[in-house]
């Protein structure tokens, strides 16, 4: 308890006299919460400390050695890099989150694509990607680790469902609601990439310090992979109507950008507004049927598709993913899913 309350001192002591932790610090400070090695009252001075001082690269990348060392690893399945997909925890709340319909398109095309997340979450409590397998009668909380990886394999997508698979960081969940505030580690979600070899990370940010931040301590941690950072609706991975698509592509020091206006490929300026009929608009959605989240979800399908190199432009991954809703085989991915979840 005393060397945590150092380490609290040390970033909580005020614009003048307070100081940043080394990463070898930082890491040390996420390994005794995780651990409950400190008090509840020093993880809670901790995180408001650090939420209102915000973390520097170099802490985040110690957070991070922390949760690699303590958190789970899912294994290779394929030469093929899988996409990370590093969506906040705390859900949406204005739009309608299409996340796991793109990595539904990627799958079907043979890219291996890994979420993680929990239940609705504090502050915020907005819709999480839990609900919509819940929706479709997929528990991958009734799974073990080894039982993920085994559906994984099967269809090259895996839901890493942290009450159950990283209970040490859903201890932690309890001060976000406590604080009144997202703290640094919802940060840290959007990084953490449960894979044992070399990702592809896909996250979603709002406010530009925060990438910043992200990718200096992707960097640190010598990430081997290109990263690909998007300023997203509601801090995802979605790509907004409404403004220039802002993608950033590579690492820190040779970050390449990629801005996609939406009146250049024929698409709305309309976010799609999240509703109470959204399972209903997304089973329709994935039925092939046209209805107002066909084109968000083309634009974004086309996108990722294209990125991921499937397709050799936008306009073709837009097509791309046209065909593949009307097609039925992301309906069938998704049926896959359901089949092997249930063994």
């Amino acid at each position: 308890m005393e060397e945590f309350r150092e380490l609290v001192k040390k970033i909580g002591s005020g614009p003048h006299t307070g100081k940043s932790l080394s990463r070898s610090e930082a890491a040390l400070a996420m390994k005794k919460m995780l651990l409950a090695e400190a008090t509840p009252a020093q993880i809670g001075a901790f995180l408001i400390a650090h939420r209102i001082r915000r973390p520097t690269g170099a802490e985040m990348a110690g957070m991070l050695d922390s949760w690699a060392e303590f958190g789970p690893s899912l294994q290779p399945i394929s030469d093929v890099a899988p996409r990370v997909f590093g969506i906040p925890y705390d859900g949406r709340s204005r739009t309608v989150p299409l996340g796991l319909v793109t990595g539904l398109m990627l799958a079907a095309m043979e890219i291996p694509v890994i979420f993680h997340g929990g239940d609705r979450m504090p502050t915020k409590y907005g819709l999480p990607l839990v609900d919509f397998w819940q929706h479709w009668g997929i528990n991958w909380g009734s799974l073990d680790l080894t039982e993920v990886q085994r559906v994984f394999a099967a269809t090259n997508l895996a839901f890493v469902y942290t009450p159950r698979h990283f209970p040490l960081a859903q201890s932690l969940v309890q001060y976000r609601e406590e604080i009144g505030k997202r703290p640094p580690i919802a940060t840290l979600e959007l990084l953490w990439t449960p894979y044992k070899a070399a990702s592809h990370l896909i996250f979603g940010y709002v406010h530009p310090p925060t990438e910043k931040t992200a990718l200096a301590a992707l960097e640190m941690r010598g990430t081997s992979l290109a990263t690909t950072t998007v300023k997203g609706l509601e801090g995802s991975c979605d790509l907004p109507h409404d403004r220039t698509v802002i993608v950033g592509t590579g690492k820190e020091s040779n970050l390449r950008r990629i801005l996609l206006h939406h009146q250049d490929y024929e698409v709305s300026n309309l976010n799609p507004p999240l509703t109470d009929n959204v399972f209903t608009d997304i089973d329709q959605l994935l039925q092939g049927q046209t209805n107002d989240l066909l084109e968000s979800a083309v634009w974004n399908g086309g996108f990722y598709l294209w990125h991921c190199g499937v397709v050799s432009d936008l306009a073709a991954g837009m097509a791309k993913a046209q065909e593949l809703l009307a097609s039925g085989r992301v309906l069938q991915q998704l049926q896959l899913i359901i089949a092997k979840v249930a063994g």
